[in-house]
């Protein structure tokens, strides 16, 4: 009987430490649970946090992508300004060009109207003259006549004699 009690308290024994064992195992249970649970949410509040920053990074890559095409754009007008800022300055150059070209034939233009003021002074005075020359002429031939006529009536009266 001895040995049926010292068989009884070792399982008595057995079963306290199994159930120490239980007790333990049965708390870890209850801590992995908890820590279970606290994962699950720690894994929910990161789904959601997950979520947020893809719906953040949708509106960044679309941010990005007006971006990009604001700076093409931004691009074709700045060389489109440059463009047109090298024309303007062709244009500049020509202007000042064509003005000095212009300035040149006023300045000829005026030097022309000089001389053509000049050449109708000569003009007029050659005329003039030419009118005093004709009138001369006019004369001396008035006169040659008559002293053709008079040489005509000396030849007549010396033939007559």
């Amino acid at each position: 009987m001895d040995r049926i009690k010292e068989k009884i308290a070792t399982y008595k024994a057995d079963a306290e430490s199994w159930q120490e064992k239980y007790d333990e195992l049965k708390e870890q249970f209850k801590q992995l649970e908890s820590d279970n649970i606290e994962k699950e949410n720690e894994i929910k509040s990161l789904n959601v946090k997950n979520e947020q920053l893809d719906s953040q990074a949708e509106k960044l890559e679309q941010e990005l992508s007006e971006l990009k095409r604001s700076v093409e754009d931004s691009s074709i007008l700045k060389t489109n300004n440059e463009n047109f800022n090298k024309r303007n300055e062709q244009l500049e150059t020509d202007l000042e060009e064509t003005d000095a070209k212009l300035k040149e034939a006023v300045e000829k233009l005026r030097e022309a109207d000089l001389h053509s003021e000049q050449l109708e002074r000569k003009l007029a005075a050659l005329e003039k003259e030419n009118i005093t020359m004709d009138e001369k002429n006019e004369e001396l031939t008035g006169k040659y006549e008559e002293a053709k006529r008079e040489l005509d009536e000396i030849a007549a009266s010396l033939e007559n004699l």
